[in-house]
């Protein structure tokens, strides 16, 4: 559940962000903005969901994970392929997830 959360968020935020970018950079209609905007609403609602209690740590795990999406959706939206030093810096970032989120604490 936990990674799943974590996808959820990072597709509401780059997805909310996206839209915005929409309607500022490429000039959409107001109504991209407005959904935008209520989709970074939502984004901000998700990751309290999440069972870990400190907030430091599900904002920095979530972070590792927002760049592996940012890296997917820039291919799969904007049609810009990743080279093997983005794969790595994806892959540095899961072990870093990993450390955060697994290590045993007292």
């Amino acid at each position: 559940m936990t990674i799943l959360l974590f996808i959820l968020a990072g597709i509401a935020e780059i997805g909310g962000g996206y839209l915005i970018w929409l309607w500022l950079r490429e000039e959409k209609h107001f109504g991209y903005g407005i959904s935008g905007a209520l989709v970074l609403v939502i984004y901000g609602i998700i990751p309290t969901l999440q069972k870990f209690p400190d907030f430091g740590r599900v904002y920095a795990a979530y972070g590792g994970i927002f760049i592996i999406l940012a890296l997917l959706w820039g291919w799969g939206v904007d049609q810009k392929t990743p080279d093997i030093y983005d794969w790595i810096g994806a892959f540095i970032c899961l072990i870093g997830i990993s450390v955060i989120l697994y290590a045993p604490r007292h």
